[in-house]
């Protein structure tokens, strides 16, 4: 039996407590334990996404499936956790559909509308048959992640309703968020956007993508306005490299016998668990696994 959990009820129950769960991408074993174990010491609920970029390089989603549970079992894993794909294609939602995901995220705002109506209630169908949660996106969300680039729209709240009346789970809205790092000039969250898009969804959870570098405040008045799961995947690759690299340029890796590439990784996963304890006192995550 599987010890993921679709992403359905702890979202439900964020939204109901006026909190926000968090989405971290993991990328190999080290961030993925790293992620794990702080959650379960904060007592809190947490979405591990997986981009078909990532899964390819950690030789497919069966591997990662089988990783995360076994790591689950081993580490004494009893929080919630949902194994998300994050801005899936439709062929990827059914590759992770098959390889035991308990959640997925369809990203066809790309596509011409019609044709995201079309793949996302097909996708809708198929995902509940098996119990798994599902994500879909309105309005393209800025920057770029695996190839898939956009500037930032926001979404057309009548397009949200008809996204929103197929079933799905949660909903990604474009509100002017982006991925990677923010520039200077960006212009911030359009709430008047969210406000509409909420009032057109009802209690349907929402999410926000490009959750590094948005301000705190922002980030708060988001979750009051419905957003209920907020994605974080720079900020930690960013801790990751930069405390590494320190590591590094500090000659430790070069201390004692020869090279071990454990000690290596160690500062840059330490750093990627206090991103994830930072995250919970900003979105308010702690504890969510006990309400």
């Amino acid at each position: 039996m599987s010890r993921l959990v679709p992403a359905t009820e702890m979202l439900k129950k964020a939204l109901e407590g006026k909190y926000a769960i968090a989405q971290f991408n993991i990328n190999n074993l080290e961030w993925t334990k790293a992620i794990l174990t702080e959650c379960q010491a904060l007592n809190a609920a947490v979405i591990l996404g997986v981009s078909e970029g990532a899964g390819k390089y950690m030789c497919g989603f069966n591997t990662v499936a089988a990783m995360v549970e076994n790591m689950m079992e081993t580490l004494n894993i009893t929080v919630p956790v949902a194994l998300h794909l994050d801005h899936g294609s439709y062929e990827g939602c059914l590759k992770c559909i098959e390889a035991g995901f308990s959640s997925i995220m369809f990203d066809g705002s790309h596509l011409p509308f019609e044709e995201n109506i079309a793949k996302t209630r097909e996708l809708v169908q198929l995902a509940h048959e098996k119990g798994i949660s599902i994500e879909a996106e309105v309005g393209s969300i800025g920057g770029e992640e695996d190839g898939v680039v956009g500037m930032g729209e926001c979404a057309d709240p009548e397009e949200c309703k008809k996204i929103a009346d197929l079933g799905v789970d949660f909903l990604a809205a474009g509100i002017g968020n982006i991925h990677g790092v923010y520039p200077a000039n960006w212009p911030g969250l359009s709430f008047e956007t969210l406000a509409k898009v909420k009032e057109k969804i009802g209690d349907l959870p929402l999410v926000l993508h490009g959750g590094t570098g948005i301000p705190a405040d922002q980030i708060k008045k988001a979750i009051s306005l419905g957003v209920s799961k907020i994605n974080v995947n720079t900020e930690c690759q960013l801790a990751f490299a930069k405390a590494t690299r320190e590591y590094i340029e500090a000659g430790k890796d070069r201390e004692g016998k020869g090279f071990d590439p454990r000690k290596l990784l160690k500062p840059g996963t330490d750093a990627i668990m206090e991103t994830v304890k930072e995250k919970a006192e900003i979105f308010g995550f702690e504890g969510s696994a006990a309400k």
